[in-house]
């Protein structure tokens, strides 16, 4: 019976996947084709059937809770006043979704989502234009692609990324008043899947729970844009290859705590992710990592880590590579980055800047790396010096809060009335 249940969901799994290659592949022989087939097409229709936005109910809080002011925002300490939940079970398949006010869960202590980390989880934001008309989101069609395939690899069941997409925009809507009305703040959403089964037993779940919860939040730089200093620490690792590196589980994040604390201990910001005996550069923190510099042959150039299954395809990193490479006309390289290839630029006077990215931070300057306790000094030069972790920075809070013309800026109103179009 229990492997009848595991081939059961292994064919299904298949099904999902199989389209999109989940072949582990090297760094070497990826090709940038291969990378975005692989990373960002669409999860193919899924066996489990679909929720509908069509069906989506609402249920009104009745007693709203007491905003905050904007300067007083602890990053996700306080939460809106609904969420977004829809229920799975094998059985049945995907039940109506519901935007309901917010409350806490109830869950069976053998719940397997406790156990065994079987969840998976996105983060993204809304944004308001400065009159406060309009609301946007970014890209959520490489958010809601993304969750799936993680959904995809931890056997929870699937979902049309359209609908989901035009569900959570009802649930923006309902608690748009709780989006700062200020630039640089903006409201976070956490889409999550869980499994829900009452079971020890380690399984492909019978029941899941997909939810949203939201909570306003504050600009990353509360203070002005200030450059992080990294440790590469070789002994932990992040990810491996074969391993879940690539997808958005919690199950990636609670093992970077402990070298976080060292790395707090010692005076840094951030980890500087590193893998396998020649050091390769993977990530930061919970960030993708880029080096801006003067490559061997002389030319400037934006190099990031390619996306093998130890890095995450981050939504602001396809982005960057996307304005850099194609609006702006640089130079942009994915491809194999060792700690060798860093210090050697730093030593040589050829390393210009170089920054993380992310959903929180957008972009976050580096200004040095300790590696083998010897400090590697990473020039961080001003928006006056011409900076281009500022100028992108700047660039992607334009296009987010609808003040520069963007495909990848999504208004609510335009998924509600169906004028966006959702890539299936």
């Amino acid at each position: 019976m229990l492997l009848q249940r595991i081939s059961r969901h292994a064919t299904k799994a298949t099904r999902i996947t199989n389209s999109k290659t989940t072949t582990v592949l090297s760094s070497s022989s990826i090709t940038q084709q291969q990378q975005q087939n692989r990373e960002y097409s669409s999860v193919g229709k899924s066996p489990y059937g679909e929720f509908y936005h069509s069906n989506l109910s609402v249920e009104k809080a009745k007693n709203l809770k007491e905003k905050p002011l904007p300067e007083n925002l602890i990053f996700g300490k306080t939460f809106t006043d609904h969420m977004l939940e829809v229920e799975w079970t094998e059985n049945n398949g995907w039940a109506k979704p519901k935007i309901v006010p917010y409350h806490k869960l109830e869950l069976h202590p053998s719940c397997s989502s406790l156990h065994y980390a079987i969840q998976c989880f996105e983060g993204m934001k809304a944004y308001k234009s400065d009159d406060g008309k309009n609301t946007f989101l970014f890209r959520p069609d490489m958010n809601a692609s993304r969750l799936n395939k993680s959904c995809a690899r931890l056997g929870l069941p699937n979902f049309s990324s359209p609908e989901f997409i035009k569900c959570l925009a009802e649930l923006v809507e309902v608690d748009r008043d709780w989006i700062p009305n200020q630039f640089g703040y903006s409201l976070y959403l956490r889409p999550t899947v869980i499994s829900t089964e009452e079971t020890l037993g380690v399984l492909p779940p019978k029941s899941a729970l997909l939810y949203v919860i939201m909570s306003p939040v504050g600009p990353y730089f509360r203070t002005g844009f200030k450059p992080v200093k990294l440790l590469a620490e070789p002994k932990y690792i992040r990810a491996f290859p074969g391993g879940t590196g690539s997808v958005k589980l919690g199950s990636n994040y609670g093992p970077t705590i402990l070298p976080q604390i060292e790395a707090a201990d010692k005076g840094y910001s951030q980890v500087l992710w590193l893998y396998g005996e020649n050091h390769e550069v993977t990530e930061v923190g919970t960030m993708n990592v880029f080096f801006y510099w003067i490559n061997e042959k002389g030319e400037e150039e934006l190099v990031t880590p390619p996306l093998v299954d130890i890095v995450l395809p981050g939504v602001t990193r396809d982005t960057i590579i996307d304005i850099t490479r194609n609006d702006w006309g640089m130079k942009v390289s994915e491809k194999t980055i060792t700690m060798k290839d860093v210090i050697k630029a730093v030593e040589e006077g050829r390393m210009i800047e170089s920054f993380g990215s992310g959903t929180a931070c957008v972009v976050a300057p580096i200004n040095g790396i300790n590696f083998k306790e010897k400090e590697y000094s990473i020039p961080a030069p001003t928006k006056e010096e011409g900076s281009l972790a500022h100028k992108l920075f700047e660039h992607m809070l334009n296009i987010q809060y609808g003040k520069t013309d963007s495909p990848y800026c999504w208004a609510i109103q335009d998924i509600l009335a169906e004028k966006k179009t959702l890539l299936r």
